[in-house]
Formats: structure tokens, sequence, C-alpha cells
């Protein structure tokens, strides 16, 4: 009993942490649940029924999540890069700030990083550890740094559970 009242007090405790994180952002449905320190900021757009366990989102670049997203824990999304081109050198005053997309039904992985310009296709699974860089196609799972796919879900299963709305 007591550790149900303390995994609920936590939880209440991210998921407002979250909301106060997110407020005049770009949009956030319904169902956010935080069972980890999640900080997303104003620039990220989610979807319904997301639930992080530890995520921070860095950088001035945009950030879409669909619906039905899981994270692990300490997952961190980068949007923005110094200019190591400009006019100093390690790199000047300026940023290069590219979004991140992420769709529907994506499951990633603990400590995985997601690098500016990153796009997860729907389905996606995310091994932990991993860094994300460029395009993953829908229902791929991969890992690695950076992340290459390695296998690909059952698409007739995955149409079949999405159709009857069998969502975790």
């Amino acid at each position: 009993m007591i550790k149900w009242l303390i995994k609920n007090i936590r939880t209440l405790f991210f998921t407002t942490i979250v909301r106060v994180s997110y407020a005049g952002g770009g949009g956030m449905g319904k169902s956010i649940t935080a069972n980890g320190f999640t900080w997303l900021g104003k620039r990220c757009q989610v979807g319904t029924n997301c639930n992080f366990n530890g995520m921070r989102v860095r950088g001035f670049g945009k950030v879409v999540i669909g619906d039905n997203f899981h994270s692990g824990e300490d997952c961190l999304i980068l949007t923005s890069n110094h200019n190591y081109e400009g006019e100093s050198v390690p790199y000047d005053a300026t940023n290069i700030n590219k979004d991140v997309l992420i769709g529907d039904n994506v499951w990633i992985g603990s400590r995985v990083i997601i690098l500016p310009g990153a796009n997860l296709g729907d389905g996606c699974i995310i091994q932990a550890g991993s860094v994300v860089v460029g395009n993953i196609p829908a229902l791929s799972i991969a890992g690695g740094h950076p992340v290459k796919v390695f296998s690909k879900r059952n698409k007739e299963h995955y149409d079949k559970m999405v159709r009857e709305q069998k969502v975790f």
C-alpha cells in the first residue's frame, strides 16, 4: 500500500512538472504521464497517451511527439547545434536549429539521445543507449551509436493492434 501511494505521488509530482514546463507550448494531448523528471519546453507538441519516464528537450527547434509514445529513463532530445563553421572557433554564438519528429506508437529505451533533425516513423522501437540521427523508417527496430535498423515489426500484427485500439 505504501509503495503504491509513493508511486502515485511521484507520478503526480513529475506530471505536474511536465505541465508547468510546457505551459503555453504547441499543444498537449490528453493523458500525459511522467514517472520521472521530464522537461519538454514550449516548442513541443505532444500527442495523446504519452508516457515519459525521464525526458529532457533542449534547444530552439520544434519537437512533435505523436500519440501513444513511451520513453525509458534519462532520455534527451536535442534540437540545436553550435555553428562550428561560423565566425570563431571552436564555434560561434549562432545556433543551427532543426526540428525533431516522432511518430505515433514509438517506444524509446532508457538513455536514448535524439539529435537535431531526427525523424522517427510510426511504430519505431529504439534500443536503450542509442544515439538517433537522421530518418528511421516506420516499424523499424533500431539501436546503436549511431542508430542502425536491425529488424522490423510485424506490419500485419501492428496494424491489427492499432485498428483495434489496443494501446498501452
